[in-house]
């Protein structure tokens, strides 16, 4: 054993920590997480520190830090590992309380649909945060002007008048065009690649019915700075693979740079 105790190769890490060779390789050569030493084979290996270290990475991208963020918080954080893991505890805490109340309300909603019971109006939406919504639109507004207010409220308008049946089928839809996109980054298509082309024309006319309205190209192309920039946003993404954030923001924004057929 080296006088770093246990090691192990990138390979070897990869299969333990369930982060990809190439993800590894990624880490080291932007300085986010170095080997503890290479061998004379040329090989990277990882002793017990960078095991420590890729366990913050991986807290951190698990709320949707950005990867350039990361570094420069383990580079200047002083705190000691048991304030940051405490830390890395309370929002893990929230949010999975905050799960908790979704999937319960879910579940409620589908008894409904089958016909197990009927659910009172207010618990149709326990376990969403108003406060969320209302920083969402307030920064959908910063970003995209006065005119995503109008917006905003055209599309609570519309959904007030909808029965829960449509609103239901509508979140369905997004769910499908969303992991129409997901499926086209899994399978490795560049952001201009001919299938990635139609997914993201599906993906905009679900924004546009959910605003009751239409999503213009340039509209939709600005969207993409909230989602790549917005932490919650970035964690409901990477978990459909890391990386994905970046890919589909790139692709919304090439998409909508397109010239107009």
């Amino acid at each position: 054993m080296s006088r770093f105790g246990a090691t192990y190769t990138v390979k070897q890490l990869a299969r333990l920590s369930g982060v990809s060779v190439r993800a590894l390789h990624h880490y080291d050569e932007i300085g986010l997480l170095k080997p503890a030493f290479l061998g004379e084979n040329r090989y990277r290996y990882y002793g017990r520190e960078e095991l420590l270290r890729l366990q913050d990475i991986l807290f951190h991208r698990e709320l949707g830090v950005p990867l350039q963020e990361i570094a420069r918080l383990l580079a200047h954080d002083g705190r000691n590992r048991v304030a940051i893991l405490s830390h890395h505890r309370e929002m893990l805490a929230e949010r999975l309380e905050r799960s908790r109340q979704l999937l319960a309300t879910i579940d409620r909603t589908i008894a409904e649909l089958n016909g197990e019971g009927k659910m009172n109006d207010r618990d149709l939406y326990h376990g969403f945060a108003p406060e969320k919504q209302a920083q969402y639109e307030a920064e959908l507004i910063d970003l995209l002007g006065e005119d995503a207010r109008t917006g905003i409220e055209a599309s609570k308008a519309h959904w007030s008048k909808q029965r829960k049946e449509d609103m239901q089928a509508a979140l369905e839809e997004g769910g499908m065009a969303e992991m129409a996109l997901v499926e086209r980054f899994r399978s490795g298509d560049a952001i201009d690649a001919p299938d990635v082309a139609p997914a993201l024309e599906r993906h905009r006319a679900w924004v546009s019915r959910m605003w009751g309205r239409e999503c213009s190209p340039p509209t939709y192309g600005s969207m993409a700075d909230l989602y790549a920039s917005h932490p919650d946003f970035r964690a409901r993404y990477e978990a459909h693979g890391e990386g994905f954030t970046d890919w589909l923001t790139s692709a919304m924004r090439a998409y909508a740079a397109r010239p107009a057929a």
